[in-house]
């Protein structure tokens, strides 16, 4: 299987009823993704598949569960993502270790 080499930010585009592009964080330290409540609510993701116990620096959390068509560097693969609140952050979406096993290789000094 050939790898697609990203960086640590990349162009996603998320697929759902609606597409939208956006800037990703690519985060090996986490191994789920997660999208900002808005962005899910603009590309029409759903329905809803499950909710998971996350936790982070906040503590535990209940968040709602996604799948959605994601492209990232030009591959295209379905993904699950957790649903939470990122307009405080710089990045609307990351991307985990679960997807980046995938067939990505991460070049940190890629722009």
């Amino acid at each position: 299987m050939d790898k697609v080499v990203i960086g640590l930010v990349e162009k996603v585009k998320i697929k759902g009823v609606k597409e939208v592009e956006v800037l990703a964080k690519i985060d090996t330290g986490s191994r789920t993704n997660s999208i900002d409540t808005n962005l899910a609510s603009e590309a029409q993701l759903g329905p809803i598949i499950k909710s998971v116990s996350i936790k982070s620096s906040h503590g535990k959390q209940i968040r709602p569960v996604v799948k959605a068509k994601i492209e990232i560097g030009g591959k295209i693969l379905i993904a699950s993502f957790n649903i939470a609140p990122r307009g405080h952050l710089d990045y609307p979406v990351l991307i985990g270790t679960r997807t980046l096993k995938r067939g990505f290789l991460i070049d940190p000094i890629k722009k």
